[in-house]
């Protein structure tokens, strides 16, 4: 990146040099007409303050002296005095300044000026208009923030830039998001809530001997209700070699910018406050539940089942049990369509995991608020059915298990039509999670 952005401040210097100066070399482009030349030959118009000027007197206290280019000794970015530094780089993008800041310790020094900062900032922030006038208020903020530049410690202007582009992707993202699917319990935009955050995911791989991969997603699946995130790749390392394997959601420093990504935090629910109730099977009724089963963006079910209920007496091993499909109760039942198959490909090979899928369960309380939601990739199991013997057809059964419940699917084979028919679903909540979420105490 060094190389790449050294490159690119070449060429803009040298631009400025055909704009600004003769070919007799710096410092000797004279002024415009009743104009006195500025600091380095640039030509000072009434009312203009020069950038950088607190770096300027931290090179002269450090004693930096800056030769000028020969023909024995051509010039360079490392030679080039700050003050022309920083002029090429009051010309640059605010990705592209915080770039040149990656390249070498006085490039980050010299990026972090904060009049250049602030005319960045001033320009993607400026004062809202109203009735062709700007407020008083906000005028006099303006002005006293650009007074008070040289009073900030360097880098102040750029920080808060970067604060305020972090808060405007989140209150449009609120806003995306308020809109929830009256199925799911989810936001309905996920999609547009993804493109406009940017938000990626990589695989950092870490073996043995502290080497790191970090492999970036290369395909993205939405549902309703999950989100597929599809990684391959040829150079990978062998698992054997691995000691740890870190997931992690990243995001765009700004909007809309293929740029180096920062990595975010765990995932963290928001706070729940359990809702006083006084009835004496609170927590128990108006569940609803919606499942999908996919793979690859084809669906094999999709099902809302509402009102799901109850009893104190069905509480066993601390489990709740909520019965969503009946085995003896043929209306019931429920086809799933196609060829069950986890689909997989990579840029030279693709293929299919018979018998497995994606299965994804969102239960909602009576609230409508999302209690219980799962995403995981499940197989199916040659069984013997719970309720005796079936002469329908061969028995298969899914089964998922987590820290907060279980999820127990029975299917049966129909060989004449070639489908799978799911027979039987139930959910086995944790008494734990619902004793927290409803402040009861079975």
């Amino acid at each position: 990146m060094a190389t790449g952005r050294g490159r690119l401040l070449l060429q803009h210097w040298r631009g400025l040099l055909a704009l600004h100066w003769p070919p007799g070399g710096v410092g000797a482009a004279p002024g415009l007409a009743g104009e006195a030349p500025g600091p380095a030959g640039f030509r000072k118009r009434p009312g203009t303050s020069y950038a950088g000027t607190a770096t300027l007197k931290q090179c002269a206290r450090r004693g930096r002296h800056y030769k000028q280019p020969s023909a024995d000794h051509p010039a360079s970015l490392e030679s080039m005095p700050s003050e022309i530094l920083l002029k090429i780089f009051s010309y640059l993008d605010a990705v592209t300044l915080l770039c040149t800041g990656c390249v070498n310790r006085r490039f980050y020094h010299l990026a972090n000026d904060n009049f250049i900062w602030i005319r960045i900032y001033s320009t993607a922030f400026s004062p809202k208009i109203s009735n062709w006038q700007v407020n008083s208020a906000e005028k006099t903020t303006v002005s006293m923030n650009l007074l008070s530049v040289e009073d900030k410690e360097a880098g102040y202007w750029k920080k808060e830039y970067i604060a305020k582009q972090r808060a405007s992707v989140k209150a449009a993202l609120a806003r995306v998001l308020k809109p929830v699917n009256p199925y799911t319990g989810l936001p309905v935009k996920t999609k547009e809530a993804l493109r406009i955050s940017g938000l990626g995911w990589v695989i950092i791989l870490k073996e043995k001997n502290g080497k790191e991969y970090i492999m970036q997603h290369i395909d993205l699946l939405i549902n309703d209700s999950s989100v597929t995130i599809i990684w391959y790749g040829r150079n990978w390392p062998q698992l054997a070699t691995l000691s740890t394997l870190d997931l992690c959601g990243v995001t765009p420093v700004f909007r809309d910018r293929s740029k180096p990504p920062s990595k975010n935090g765990p995932y963290e629910l928001p706070p729940h406050t359990p809702l006083l109730d006084d009835n004496p099977e609170y927590g128990l009724h108006g569940y609803q539940l919606h499942v999908d089963m996919h793979s690859g963006g084809v669906f094999y079910l999709c099902g809302t089942f509402r009102n799901l209920f109850t009893k104190k007496g069905s509480i066993e091993n601390g489990y709740v049990k909520l019965v969503v499909i009946r085995f003896k109760n043929n209306t019931e039942h429920l086809p799933l369509i196609g060829k069950v198959g986890l689909s997989w490909r990579t840029d030279v090979f693709s293929g299919c995991i018979k018998s497995c899928s994606i299965m994804d369960i969102t239960l909602l309380d009576e609230y409508g608020k999302p209690f219980w939601c799962l995403s995981s990739p499940v197989c199916m199991r040659s069984s013997v059915p719970s309720d005796g013997p079936n002469f329908l057809g061969q028995t298969y059964c899914v089964d998922y298990v987590d820290s907060e419940g279980k999820v127990h699917v029975e299917l049966v084979w129909i060989k004449e039509t070639e489908e799978y028919f799911i027979v039987s679903l139930v959910l086995y909540l944790k008494i734990a999670k619902i004793n927290h979420w409803f402040g009861t105490a079975y």
